[in-house]
């Protein structure tokens, strides 16, 4: 399992890097779960992470709107995101889902690859947001790149206490016989990985889990994120 971690900034993307991440991630959270950084931030963590190394980004929490999503997936693009990672916030049927997510794909197509997001807690916000039980129905038919399952309100309650264990594994192995990636974050702590990598997840995404003293607004701790990384990486005889 690959470890994915959230930057806010070129400096921060220096120390995922220096951490031994795997995907490094730039998002804005000022702007909500899946907020978007703008694109000269893009830019400049891209260039402070190895050529090599994938970079996704969040472009928002979207919309059911087609051309926003594609412009914003293709203004992400072009500033160096080689995944453009989509909230499916508006978006309350897999079919609206599927016109978001396919514009986008066609606007990237051949410069990035498109991740769906939908959310654990989404029955508690008001726009009811794609449930996740819906979403790897909509990414296959969009024909994207993956799909996240993350959570819209940070407030404490992580991704275990809205979906089980259980409930994570059937949608992951979902995804993987649709030929999907499967990403799963929300407020993950350390502890929880272990239970991550039993769904059969293939990355596991966290920012507070990797910052000093865990609170997602304190400074990335490389220390936290190479053990974090050990973690992930352990090899199937420890698990």
């Amino acid at each position: 399992m690959r470890l994915l971690v959230s930057v806010v900034d070129a400096a921060e993307a220096r120390l995922a890097v220096a951490g031994g991440v795997d995907v490094v991630d730039g998002k804005n959270p000022a702007e909500g779960s899946l907020g978007a950084p703008a694109p000269a931030v893009i830019a400049q963590v891209r260039a402070a992470v190895p050529a090599d190394q994938p970079l996704s980004v969040a472009i928002g929490d979207m919309p059911s709107l087609p051309g926003t999503a594609a412009l914003a997936a293709l203004g992400a693009a072009r500033a160096g995101a080689g995944y453009v990672k989509i909230g499916l916030w508006g978006p309350s049927t897999t079919a609206d889902a599927v016109a978001v997510l396919r514009a986008a794909r066609e606007a990237v197509e051949g410069e990035a690859e498109v991740v769906a997001v939908a959310y654990a807690d989404a029955a508690r916000v008001p726009s009811r947001p794609l449930p996740p039980r819906d979403l790897v129905a909509a990414a296959r038919a969009a024909g994207v790149h993956g799909c996240l399952i993350d959570t819209a309100v940070k407030d404490g309650r992580g991704l275990f206490a809205w979906l089980a264990p259980g409930a994570l594994a059937e949608i992951v192995a979902e995804a993987h016989e649709a030929g999907l990636e499967m990403a799963l974050a929300g407020e993950l702590r350390a502890e929880d990985l272990p239970a991550v990598r039993a769904t059969g997840a293939d990355i596991a995404g966290v920012r507070s889990a990797a910052c000093r003293d865990g609170r997602r607004t304190a400074a990335l701790d490389p220390e936290r994120i190479a053990r974090l990384r050990a973690v992930c990486a352990a090899p199937a005889a420890t698990r």
